[in-house]
């Protein structure tokens, strides 16, 4: 799919809404990913969060799984694993399997962050803070371990007086593409050192891309999969008929973000109307006001110039949105069509 010149594609969190059950959600984003698949969007992107009572996107194998399997042509990815959560052997047979059963259409992104509260974080490394922070600062020898064992050879190990192979997956023929992602330099400058491709995380930050972007082309040393620097952009989107709704259906998200960035108690994400019915500071519309500058929310027109003008800024050729439009009252609780028309109004 494209806005003029710029590819577009789908990150998803799998929002869940206050009248939604996990299986609501999980349903709603499945029926997303099929409409981004008949409009020619080119990948759909699942990303890891824990612990979060408005997220649902906890296990990206998983949902790329159910997916790939609902959709025809659309590549289908992680947005990233966050690798200090895992080992990096169960990362490269989770994702080598993915591959082996949708050959050409799996895409692998890995993030350092942990995607949780500290607690989280030290349940899923098995109670140890040591394990979690030594997980951390190996980030880079992960990478490289994942990047081997998905080969078509894996690798031969000294166990004692002989050498044992290990590879993922025991006879691959091609290989799920790997992108690094992040929302500093750090991951930017690893990506090019790596000769990875390389993804920031706008959507989040919305600060310091053009300087990370920059970094990661200046600095890329070319390897034999990927001779070029990859690169690409993910920004918050609402898109309606009218500037005026698409306000008034980022507003759930809006708060939702404020709570997060502010340590307010979270929550399963308000319909509009519910959001609509809360109170909020000077403070906090001011700051919601501030992050939604750096989002794409408008009619059709607006949100297509909004996008060619972020992907010329940055001179990336694909820009990949992440739909958070919310739900009126009354919608059907297994679908989002608030999230369906900002992609069809972009695709249009």
């Amino acid at each position: 799919m494209t806005a003029s010149s710029v590819d577009l594609s789908v990150l998803d969190l799998v929002p869940v809404r206050s009248d939604q059950t996990t299986g609501d959600a999980l349903a709603a984003s499945l029926s997303l990913a099929q409409v981004a698949d008949e409009l020619g969007y080119r990948r759909y992107w699942v990303a890891e969060h824990h612990n979060m009572p408005a997220v649902a996107a906890t296990n990206p194998p998983v949902l790329i799984a159910m997916l790939a399997s609902a959709t025809e042509r659309i590549r289908v990815g992680s947005g990233g694993v966050m690798l200090p959560n895992h080992a990096p052997l169960v990362v490269a047979e989770q994702f080598a399997l993915l591959e082996a059963a949708y050959p050409g259409r799996i895409d692998l992104g890995i993030g350092r962050a942990p995607g949780t509260d500290p607690l989280t974080r030290f349940v899923l490394r098995g109670g140890s803070a040591e394990s979690a922070d030594e997980a951390v600062a190996k980030f880079p020898d992960y990478v490289e371990d994942i990047r081997t064992l998905m080969t078509t050879e894996g690798v031969e190990l000294q166990v004692g007086p002989r050498r044992q192979p290990l590879r993922a997956t025991p006879s691959a023929r091609t290989i799920a593409d790997m992108w690094l992602l992040g929302s500093s330099d750090y991951s930017a400058r690893l990506a090019a050192e790596k000769g990875l491709p390389y993804v920031f995380a706008h959507h989040f930050s919305g600060e310091g891309t053009g300087a990370a972007l920059d970094l990661y082309r200046s600095s890329y040393r070319p390897s034999p999969e990927y001779p070029e620097p990859r690169t690409f952009l993910t920004v918050n989107a609402v898109v309606a008929e009218t500037e005026e709704e698409a306000r008034r259906r980022a507003l759930p998200n809006v708060q939702q973000m404020i709570a997060l960035r502010t340590g307010a108690p979270l929550h399963p994400q308000r319909l509009v109307e519910e959001a609509e019915a809360v109170e909020m500071t000077a403070d906090q519309r001011a700051f919601g006001d501030a992050m939604a500058r750096r989002w794409i929310v408008g009619s059709p027109d607006q949100a297509r110039t909004r996008l060619e003008e972020l992907a010329a800024e940055h001179g990336v050729d694909e820009v990949m949105v992440h739909p958070v439009a919310g739900a009126a009252a009354g919608t059907d609780v297994r679908t989002s069509p608030a999230r369906e028309e900002t992609l069809r109004l972009l695709a249009d």
